[in-house]
């Protein structure tokens, strides 16, 4: 799968920045994430270490990410040890839910965290 692959159609950021927006959810992953799971077919639970700045990191990206791709609801909780980003998306989008968890699983860093 290419890096632009998963990016569904209907997102509506200009596609120039696509691998900008790919690569800052790349970094954010393998700088923090630690297990990736599914609660449920149409949610996906990202757990995160900690540390100055990523929850307001994760808050901002997932913030952005609402903004061109509306299907998609982040819930942010967590304290300064550990980030959970609980990511839902509707029936319609669930391959585009599975394509995010297929990308952000080979990334996480294994409970090693920064």
């Amino acid at each position: 799968m290419t890096d632009l692959e998963w990016v569904p159609q209907s997102c509506t950021l200009p596609t120039p920045e696509q691998p900008l927006r790919v690569a800052q959810w790349d970094a954010l992953f393998t700088e923090h994430l630690m297990e990736v799971s599914r609660p449920g077919p149409l949610r996906l639970r990202l757990e995160l270490s900690g540390g100055a700045g990523v929850e307001e990191r994760v808050r901002d990206l997932a913030e952005r990410e609402s903004g061109c791709c509306s299907f998609f609801t982040f819930t942010t909780t967590g304290d300064d040890a550990q980030v959970y980003l609980d990511i839902a998306v509707d029936q319609a989008h669930e391959p585009v839910l599975s394509a995010l968890a297929d990308r952000a699983g080979p990334l996480a860093v294994a409970g090693e965290g920064p």
